[in-house]
């Protein structure tokens, strides 16, 4: 039993280096695009729903929150259709090493989140910087397992956020603050992967 426990450690550890040695191709283009033209409609949906956001915080946050869930919910299915046919038999590998990049991101910023709205709210109005700031180091976490290119993405979500704290509290709440940053964002990050996956079918 113990030869057994071992040997199946081994192929664990083996499948394991495999996994972090191939470059992830379990996000996909059309996905991605489609995240950056939702964050735009929230963008325009918040300029005829949320005309003061500032004056309406909750409201302000249901609507991106809500956009961030729906985004993060079809990318996880897309992700794991695609990685089942990417991948193969690497995916559930594949999959679970993707999430722990980013995981630490995606928590970060969730509670950073629910920290400043109940203890600080006044500051609310740094959150969608710092939302854009935390989602590029994601990005940057994840570069090891994209095509390198997509480390540009990381440095526009790092810049923009910048820029939106930079700002103000008067002009950091705007719609366009996070719709024009993340559509633009999502879709340089498509356009990567989809040059990539298009040398990809050529290399084979």
């Amino acid at each position: 039993m113990n030869d057994l426990d071992r040997a199946l450690g081994d192929i664990s550890s083996i499948r394991r280096q495999v996994a972090q040695s191939t470059e992830f191709r379990g996000y996909g283009p059309a996905t991605l695009a489609a995240t950056g033209m939702l964050a735009l409609g929230a963008a325009l949906f918040q300029t005829w729903l949320i005309p003061n956001p500032a004056a309406s915080l909750s409201r302000y946050l249901a609507l991106w929150i809500a956009t961030a869930a729906i985004s993060a919910t079809v990318t996880a299915v897309q992700m794991h259709t695609r990685s089942r046919r990417m991948h193969s038999g690497l995916s559930d590998e594949m999959i679970r090493m993707a999430v722990e990049q980013f995981l630490p991101a995606i928590g970060s910023g969730l509670l950073l989140t629910i920290v400043v709205v109940l203890s600080q709210p006044a500051l609310a109005w740094l959150l969608p910087g710092l939302w854009q700031v935390i989602f590029g180091l994601g990005i940057f976490s994840s570069c090891r397992f994209l095509p390198r290119s997509i480390f540009v993405c990381g440095v526009w979500y790092l810049l923009t956020g910048l820029v939106v704290i930079g700002l103000g509290s008067e002009r950091a709440l705007s719609p366009w603050c996070m719709g024009i940053s993340f559509a633009v964002g999502q879709l340089l990050s498509a356009a990567i992967l989809f040059r990539a996956a298009k040398e990809y079918a050529v290399e084979r």
